[in-house]
Parts: structure tokens; C-alpha cells; sequence
């Protein structure tokens, strides 16, 4: 969490709109995760988060987000106070997902459906195992599927191209009672492919979800995340960088280590993030029958406009940018549909 009280340690978004810096920083309505975490709240759902909860400046509790075992632990108490997933852990040096962040996804995603293909008299976003939504590439954490079916009761497919994510989302989703029966993990064996081996000739799904891979390389993946370590380091006060020193564990230099983890293919892919989304956007057109909406997470606000084009190219039936913010942190999700009698 950032000390928004020095304007001097603010960054500067000059391009932003008057409306876009008003929202800067809120959640969608619907995301629990507003505010400061409540760590009284969460230390009761996993006791273990107080053997990693530090005092920052103002006396309010925090964690060290430099440390990975901290994070994953803070992980595991989200999960099992807000979703009721008591069994959630991932392997050393997999991605370790910002909870907060990935949940606004979803509501966002909920609010595209009841405003399009799922439209209601109340507008409340659809619920219920009828909902049949994929996720690419879901990780070991399979968070989205866990937000998802607990927030709203859908039904999820989720792939990926790393045997050990695959496993690890299968063990997560049958050891959760909450979770069997919602989740079902499949394996990509074809990694230039998204797609195809996926979706079969029955299946239809409502809606995708997708974070991609956003850097080209490994080496532009640990220069972003110098760049991320450093400015963490310089909004930092001087006493709460002291106690982040004397809690840290073993983690070594943050600088040196990805942030939260994170394997090369849950990070980075040949082309980066522009490649992948053109990819999956070229192949969506093969599927269009047997998806309502294909979405996917845009990290990079300077491939908005050429992957526009690119759907544009293709004659999609419509295409919506949702913009999202938290914190200081603002993307943006790209949705395209085809124009189809089975969408």
C-alpha cells in the first residue's frame, strides 16, 4: 500500500482524464477487497498471516510485499475469508496473483454479461452453473475460476500450457469442497495454440478471461520488475523500510526476483504481450460459434489501438475496452464478440 499523504512520491499522469483521476484507485462495487486489508479479520481466517504481519509508520498492520512467502500467505487468508477456500497454495517461484486486482476482473466481466447477452430486468450479472466461462493460461493459483465460481456460481474450464500449473489448479479445485464440481482444468499440448484442443466441437462458453504473458523476454520481465521494486522502495518511509528489513526471510534480493513469482511462460512469451493477444485474436475468429464474448486483461496501454485494428480488420460484431484502476496501477480489459446465431 502506498502513503498517499506525499504529493512529491505521487506519479504523474498528466494525460489522464478529469473522470478517469477520480476513479484512480477504486475498486468495482461489487469487489470485497476495498480499502486497507482488514488483518484482524484475515489473521481469524489463517492465524499463520501473524507470524508475517509487520506495523508500518502509521501503526496500522501490513506485510512485507517483498517477500514471497509473506504475500502467499496473505494470499490464503483472502482466499479462505472471502471465498471459503481453506486449501490454496502454488509452488515456489509460480505467480503469485494480486487478489484484489484479479477480482475486479471478474465483477467487470459480470457486468458485460448483464448488460449484453445476459440481460435482466434488475440488471444483476448472471449466476449460477449455466454460466460457462474459460480461462487461458490460469495459472497454478487458478484465481480467476476461484473468484469466479464463488462470487457468482459459474461453471469454469481453465488451460494452460505448464503440466505443473495444471496440476497444481487440480489439486486446488478438488481439495476445496466449495470448488468440486466448478472447476475443470485442462492442459494445452499444443503451446502455439489457445484455443484449439481446448474448445470441442459441443462446447460453449459465455465468456473468456485471459491475463497474457506481457513481456518479449525474461530480461524485459526482471527489468520491470527493478523498476516496480524501486519505486515500492521509494514510497516507502525510512522506518517502515527498517522493520521490512528485520521481517524479511530468505527471499534474497527483491530486486533480483520477480515480484509475487511467476515462471517465464506465466510472464513472458516470444513478441510479449502484443503477439499473444493478435494470436489469440486471429484464432478467436475459428471459435466464434462456441464463444459469447472473448476477453483478455491489456497491460500495455500502447497495444490498445493496434489490436482495435486488428478486430476491426476481422469485422467483429462488437468490441468494448472496460478500463480499470487500482491503486496506483490502471489497465484495461479488451472484449470482442462475432456476429453469430449461436452468440
Amino acid at each position: 500500500m502506498t502513503n498517499p499523504s506525499s504529493r512529491n512520491n505521487r506519479p504523474k499522469h498528466r494525460n489522464r482524464s478529469p473522470a478517469t483521476a477520480k476513479k484512480l484507485g477504486k475498486l468495482h462495487p461489487r469487489n470485497p477487497h476495498q480499502g486497507r486489508y482488514d488483518f484482524e479479520l484475515l489473521t481469524r481466517a489463517l492465524p499463520e498471516l501473524a507470524d508475517y504481519t509487520i506495523t508500518n509508520p502509521k501503526g496500522e498492520p501490513t506485510i512485507n510485499f517483498s517477500d514471497a512467502k509473506a504475500v502467499r500467505v496473505l494470499n490464503q487468508a483472502l482466499l479462505a475469508h472471502y471465498y471459503g477456500v481453506k486449501f490454496w497454495d502454488i509452488p515456489e517461484g509460480y505467480l503469485c496473483p494480486p487478489i484484489p486486482g484479479r477480482a475486479d476482473y471478474i465483477h467487470y466481466i459480470a457486468d458485460l454479461l448483464a448488460q449484453t447477452t445476459h440481460v435482466s430486468e434488475d440488471n444483476t450479472p448472471p449466476t449460477g452453473k449455466d454460466i460457462h466461462a474459460l480461462d487461458i493460461g490460469t495459472g497454478a493459483s487458478a484465481i480467476y475460476p476461484i473468484v469466479g465460481s464463488q462470487s457468482y456460481g459459474w461453471r469454469f474450464t481453465a488451460s494452460d500450457i505448464d503440466p505443473v500449473s495444471v496440476n497444481t489448479a487440480t489439486v486446488i479445485s478438488q481439495a476445496n469442497p466449495k470448488l468440486r464440481g466448478a472447476i475443470k482444468v485442462k492442459l494445452q499440448p499444443e503451446p502455439n495454440y489457445i484455443f484449439k484442443n481446448i474448445i470441442g466441437r459441443q462446447d460453449y462458453f459465455d465468456v473468456v478471461v485471459c491475463n497474457p504473458p506481457f513481456h518479449a523476454s525474461l530480461e524485459e520481465a526482471m527489468q520491470a520488475n527493478s523498476r516496480k521494486q524501486h519505486n515500492l522502495q521509494r514510497h516507502r518511509g525510512k522506518n517502515e523500510s527498517a522493520q521490512i528489513s528485520r521481517h524479511s526471510t530468505k527471499s534474497g534480493n527483491a530486486a533480483q526476483n520477480l515480484n509475487f513469482g511467476g515462471q517465464h511462460k506465466e510472464l513472458w512469451s516470444e513478441g510479449g504481450e502484443i503477439a499473444f493477444l493478435s494470436n489469440m485474436i486471429r484464432e478467436s475468429q475459428q471459435f466464434a460459434a462456441h464463444v459469447g464474448w472473448f476477453t483478455s486483461l491489456v497491460s500495455k496501454s500502447e497495444n490498445v489501438k493496434p489490436l482495435q485494428q486488428l478486430l476491426k480488420d476481422l469485422d467483429v460484431a462488437q468490441m468494448r475496452i472496460i478500463e480499470m484502476s487500482q491503486g496506483q496501477k490502471s489497465t484495461r480489459v479488451l472484449a470482442w464478440r462475432f456476429d453469430t446465431d449461436e452468440a
